[in-house]
């Protein structure tokens, strides 16, 4: 066992958390902060191609957090355990296997929207110009998904070593060549081509070649305790189900959230394109939590992973504890000075009064809540370094049965109008975080880790 891992089982959990996280967060800041520009840049556009990036936003949802989020954080926990225990060999084999689920994966979701994307878009409201700027951006997005998910992927991997900085780093060099290049094929500046909304596709994936480019080739060389060598790719069945028996479960957590999110982007149309336009502006500030937040539960997932690895339960719950209470302080900080200052901010993406309206109601009402989201999420990512998926799942499915029933309840049977919805959103994010904190503390992980024993 390496100085590394030596250092993640070992060193105080607080001070460790935080400086394994702080480039996370920060990384992760930066390219949540890319999501936000593109809406800026689309905004200039008009209230119709805000609307279609509304659209669309379910779908680059899914593949973020389907590749960076369920199958990175099973690739993380897998890597991570075998470090733990010492096994480098297996570290290294599963490497390969990790890369050839993310070309699965691609072309799952790549089939998957060429049978029924374009009615799922007619589904939740599109039509016309809306339609068509949305049908453009998913197509660029899905054909050039494979590079999407290998970034996920490859990052992951070096995460589970505990490498933290690498990733991180690539990640902000990253946003600073796609944020100008989304304004510049969105808004066709200095003679480049006017593209609109697929603009910010184009970028997204121009911006994913070059990073999985860069982290394969970094490593291939020199890269830490394991590296990719042909030696090790051969592939075995019980290494994909050492990765899928996580990814599997964990990849719920995108799909029910997706599902949410178009049930409901279905709903708040029925209030117009501007009320739907407005919602969008407001939950992709719920988009750049998710990061945030990520940069704390990735590294949770690693030293969750070496700590059940090792055998050490105990430092794993404790693990837990601390960053999860660390995440809520920190989600619930943003959401509350967001919700204080709308006015400083939400302007700045639309100047349609009803828009504003629609986005200061979803944050006044959601933002304060924040707290158990993310409570709640960083907690999910421990549970992918324990293989404790159980909870995750039921909490995941009750956070998705309140959010849309509560939201046809109260705009059927209460007449709340869209403030419903809201309700019905902050409501379940209270349930996620309360039962995903309640099973950590009941020993939801240890009873997965003896059960896995046995």
């Amino acid at each position: 066992m390496d100085q590394r891992t030596q250092k993640l089982l070992t060193a105080p959990a607080m001070p460790l958390l935080l400086s394994m996280s702080a480039p996370n967060s920060v990384a992760f800041l930066i390219q949540a902060s890319v999501s936000m520009a593109e809406v800026w840049f689309i905004g200039r556009l008009g209230s119709a191609s805000l609307a279609a990036i509304a659209l669309v936003f379910p779908l680059l949802m899914l593949f973020q957090t389907l590749s960076g989020g369920a199958m990175g954080g099973a690739v993380a926990s897998a890597i991570a355990r075998a470090l733990g225990a010492g096994d480098l060999q297996r570290a290294e084999t599963l490497i390969w296997h990790a890369l050839a689920l993310a070309a699965m994966g691609a072309v799952a979701l790549l089939v998957v929207f060429l049978l029924a994307g374009s009615e799922f878009l007619r589904f939740l409201g599109g039509s016309g110009s809306v339609l068509e700027q949305a049908l453009s951006y998913s197509y660029v997005v899905f054909f050039g998904g494979i590079f999407v998910w290998l970034v996920g992927v490859v990052s992951a991997i070096f995460r589970g070593m505990g490498n933290m900085r690498f990733p991180a780093a690539m990640m902000i060099l990253s946003a600073f060549v796609q944020v100008p290049l989304s304004g510049l094929l969105i808004t066709g500046a200095f003679g480049a081509p006017k593209l609109g909304v697929m603009g910010a596709a184009v970028s997204a994936v121009i911006s994913s070649i070059l990073l999985a480019a860069v982290m394969l080739i970094r490593l291939a060389g020199d890269s830490g305790q394991i590296r990719l060598t042909k030696p090790a790719a051969v592939f075995r069945r019980h290494h994909f189900a050492d990765i899928l028996q996580v990814a599997l479960p964990a990849s719920l957590s995108p799909l029910l959230t997706v599902a949410t999110i178009i049930i409901l982007t279905a709903i708040v149309g029925r209030f117009g394109e501007q009320a739907l336009a407005g919602y969008g502006i407001g939950s992709r500030i719920e988009f750049l939590l998710i990061p945030l937040v990520f940069g704390i539960g990735a590294s949770m997932t690693s030293l969750v992973g070496v700590g059940i690895g090792a055998g050490d339960i105990k430092r794993a719950e404790h693990i837990g504890t601390v960053g999860g209470l660390g995440a809520a302080g920190l989600a619930g900080g943003i959401g509350l000075i967001l919700a204080v200052q709308p006015e400083l901010w939400i302007p700045y993406f639309s100047q349609d009064p009803v828009v504003q309206d629609a986005a200061t109601r979803y944050i006044q009402i959601v933002g304060p809540w924040f707290a158990f989201y993310g409570l709640g999420l960083v907690l999910y990512f421990g549970s992918q370094g324990a293989g404790a998926m159980g909870w995750p799942v039921v909490a995941l499915s009750l956070r998705a049965v309140i959010c849309v029933g509560g939201s046809v309840l109260l705009t059927e049977s209460f007449d709340t109008g869209i403030d419903g919805i809201f309700y019905a959103v902050a409501l379940s994010m209270v349930a996620y975080g309360v039962i995903m904190f309640c099973a950590l503390k009941l020993g939801a992980w240890r009873n997965a880790t003896l059960n896995a024993q046995d």
